[in-house]
């Protein structure tokens, strides 16, 4: 199913894509558009997790360098049944986190030096496992990839304000044609995002609780986080709005327009979910139906009760 809706988004972007080319070139446009489509398809299957690492300045560590972070993706990634992943810090203030690569043995997991400041090791612990959830799902590819095209969408929708814009309706998409081929078209890019994003969240969350073992250490997470990004912001992430579905709470301050539409759902409705998740574990003597995902236990990786000091000291 998770290749089916990568095609399917893949099909849509390509769509929207080629009409941005029609409406700034004709016929010869769309064939160009398709075939820079094709070309962004490709590239970015092989180099997109690269380049959003990047695009955040994020740094791989080890277990020299962070021995505390690395052994706890080692954990959860072991309960998880993956293979280690790697690992990047980002040096931002906004506590967050996201997951990228194609596929699960070409993956990473890159968290915010915000995160790891503001969080305790089990609410970390949640927020990783969230993230080893959807490489698990193998989100990551449908994550990195769109951000990728959706990027081109907007640029080549800018492209076509300023090549279209000087041109009669007889020959492009005129001056207010362009006008709102670069509104409508990254408008389309990110409602198509939205289409899958939600959905795609709640199983990463429900995933992610069975990891770690404790729904209430992810909801915990994604509380503090929500608060966070509200006043802290992420300049990157203002400058890529495209990449805003890949974190785990939405990194936007909601101040521009790119804001209007969210990719994630509502935190209080996926607080909600993951308590429900609890109380299910409660009711069921500290065991999850699991169904095919796996039997994780109730307690966390450590045996040890949850601690109140953050997790690096």
């Amino acid at each position: 199913m998770s290749y089916l809706k990568t095609a399917i988004l893949l099909a849509g972007l390509t769509g929207l894509f080629m009409g941005v080319g029609y409406l700034i070139g004709g016929a010869s446009g769309a064939v160009i558009a398709l075939v820079i489509a094709a070309a962004t398809n490709i590239f970015a299957y092989w180099n997109s997790d690269r380049m959003v690492l990047s695009m955040y300045g994020a740094h791989e560590v080890d277990r020299n360098s962070a021995p505390d972070l690395v052994q706890l993706v080692a954990e959860l990634a072991g309960r998880a049944g993956l293979p280690m992943p790697r690992v990047f810090v980002m040096d931002e203030a906004q506590p967050n986190a996201f997951a990228t690569g194609r596929n699960p043995q070409n993956a990473a997991v890159a968290v915010t030096t915000g995160l790891m400041q503001q969080l305790s090791r089990e609410e970390l612990a949640g927020v990783i496992a969230h993230e080893l959830a959807h490489i698990k799902n193998h989100d990551t590819l449908l994550m990195t990839i769109t951000a990728t095209i959706a990027g081109a969408i907007s640029m080549l929708a800018q492209f076509g304000m300023f090549f279209g814009g000087h041109r009669s309706n007889n020959s492009g998409p005129g001056m207010i044609g362009s006008i709102a081929m670069m509104i409508l078209a990254p408008l389309g890019a990110m409602l198509v995002q939205m289409a899958i994003s939600r959905t795609r969240e709640y199983a990463a969350d429900d995933l992610g609780a069975r990891i770690c073992g404790q729904p209430m250490w992810l909801a915990s997470a994604l509380g503090k986080i929500a608060s966070a990004a509200h006043v802290v912001p992420n300049p990157e992430a203002e400058r890529n709005p495209a990449t805003a579905h890949m974190f785990i709470i939405n990194p936007l301050s909601g101040q521009g327009m790119d804001n209007l539409f969210t990719t994630h759902p509502s935190t209080e409705n996926r607080i909600a979910a993951l308590q429900q998740l609890a109380a299910q574990m409660g009711a069921q003597g500290g065991t999850l139906s699991v169904n095919d995902r796996g039997n994780y236990p109730r307690r966390g990786p450590w045996d040890r009760p949850s601690a109140s000091r953050g997790p690096w000291g």
